[in-house]
Parts: structure tokens; sequence; C-alpha cells
């Protein structure tokens, strides 16, 4: 199986501790979203998990211990983007924190597994396309030669972001507008010599040199694992979404980046409550066992063809 760690929180900048205390043990719990008291023991043995996906905007919590995850395999989804901290309030300074994170990140495990992602991008009056292209540029600069690909989408609305979105004056950019704008990112990424990749965008945007991409990509995971995966497109994303499936052990309302544009917490009183009960020795984030929780074993293993 691939494990995602995680869409829904920044597990390696705020919960590495208790990521790595699952490793150790070998499973993690992980409540269904849609009703709390149906739980999941996951296996995470090296045996069941063929490949790690980590998604954040910080790994620096989580580096000096890369080398207990030597029986995995893995890579990182690394969001830079080129907002400020009103924007992005609980994130250090890009240049001179998270650009040499992410250089040293990818001296430590290689370029081509780092993916850098700059997403989401907004529009308003300050967020213009004229400021994405310069913050991208300059972003694009400093990443060469430590990575090899760049992630990009545009910011959606859900029900826990929509009434942000309308404070900032959020709009969305179409047409040829959109076309010579992400035109011009792919010639600056090519520049820097990485490719570009579109996160579940519905437009075709090959003819900007913009595929679509699979965040979780099988045939990545593939040359990366050394053998061929049996495995589907994941059913439980959007359907403009590639990823091949994956078991999610991440928690919503437990990210504290503060992002305005955050999708996966429903407000500071939610937050708060979560992290309350963070505890590291827990199998679950952000939680404990109850009596009236009802523990199923998911069925994991290997996704090898040959198993």
């Amino acid at each position: 199986m691939i494990i995602s760690a995680s869409r829904r929180t920044d597990i390696p900048n705020y919960y590495s501790e208790w990521f790595y205390n699952r490793i150790k043990e070998g499973f993690a719990c992980v409540r269904n979203p849609m009703n709390p008291r149906q739980v999941s023991r996951i296996d995470l043995s090296p045996q069941a998990v063929d490949c790690i996906v980590f998604w954040t905007k910080n790994p620096a919590p989580m580096m000096e211990r890369l080398g207990e995850l030597a029986a995995y395999r893995y890579y990182f989804q690394f969001t830079l983007t080129g907002y400020g901290k009103h924007m992005e309030p609980g994130l250090p300074p890009k240049k001179e924190v998270l650009i040499p994170v992410f250089q040293r990140l990818s001296r430590r495990i290689g370029a081509r597994r780092v993916i850098w992602r700059y997403d989401p991008i907004l529009f308003n009056s300050v967020y213009t396309p004229e400021y994405h292209l310069r913050a991208f540029a300059q972003i694009a600069e400093a990443l060469k030669g430590y990575t090899e690909k760049c992630v990009i989408s545009f910011v959606d609305a859900y029900a826990k972001n929509r009434r942000a979105l309308k404070a900032l004056g959020a709009y969305e950019l179409g047409g040829q507008p959109l076309l010579e704008f992400v035109s011009k990112l792919s010639e600056i990424a090519g520049a820097n010599g990485m490719t570009v990749g579109s996160c579940a965008e519905a437009p075709d945007l090959a003819s900007c040199g913009i595929a679509h991409n699979c965040c979780i990509d099988k045939e990545f995971i593939e040359e990366l694992v050394g053998y061929k995966l049996k495995a589907g497109k994941d059913k439980n994303q959007r359907p403009e979404c590639g990823c091949v499936e994956s078991v999610e052990i991440g928690t919503y309302d437990t990210c504290k980046n503060g992002c305005l544009y955050c999708y996966a917490n429903s407000g500071p009183a939610s937050l708060e409550k979560a992290c309350g009960q963070y505890d590291a020795a827990s199998p679950l984030l952000c939680g404990h066992l109850t009596e009236a929780d009802k523990i199923t074993v998911r069925a994991m293993r290997s996704l090898a063809e040959n198993i």
C-alpha cells in the first residue's frame, strides 16, 4: 500500500514525533472523518508499505531522523509559495529558512524525490498574475538543481474556506489570460531545469507545456521501489485527480500552518480542541481511543504485482 502523510495536515512540520513513534510500533489508527467512532488500524510495517508520500510546507522537524526510514521508500511534496506572512502566518520566512530547508532535504535524499509545489495559486488585488510570475521565478531560480518537477494548482472553494476566499477578494483567471500565465510558468520552470504538472485541474494545459500531474504517481513510485504495482485510481479523490489509491493517516482540523486558503481546518476552535488532544504516544493523531470506538484492522499488504 501507499501511505499519504498527509493531505489533511502537515505531519512533517508538527507531528513528526508521532509519526516516528508509529513507524517504530508498526501501526497507526485513523478515525473515519464521516463517522468518528469508526477507527481503522493501519499496518505500517515495511512489508506492507510500498511507499510513503509526505506533504509538507516545512519538513525541517523530521529531517534529523530520516535514518529511521531506511527500510522504506518515500518522497516529499514540498509546498513553497510566494505568499506573505499574512496569508501563511504559521510559516517561517521562505528565503531565509524554507528554501535552505528544501535545498538541504534535496541534498540528503536527491532532487528527484523532492517535488516542489507552487499551490494553490490564488489571484486577488495583491497576488496578481504578475506577482505570482515574479515570485515563481525567484523560487525556481533558488531551487535550480534541487528538484526536477514543479506542481501547480489553482485555489478551489470548499465549505471550510469559501468565506475566507471571499474576504480575500479571490477571483478566477480564465481564457487566454490563464493560458498566457501558465505558459510563462512553464517557460520559467524549463529555464531552471524543471517540468511542470497541474494538480486536479480540469483544463488541458498541454499546449502550454503543462501536463496533468499525478501527485501519488504510479509510474514514479514503481521507478522508486523497483517493481510494478497493482494500483488503480484513487476513488476518494476528485475526478480530475490522477493519483493512485493510497491510505491517508492524517486528521482534519490539526494543521497549524494557519494558511487563509486552507480547506482542511474548520476554524480556530476546532483546531485548538484537536491540537489540545495531541499525544505523540497515542496511535491516533490528536486523540485517544475510547471504549466506544469500533476498531477495524484493515487488510493491508504490498501492492507489488508478484505478491
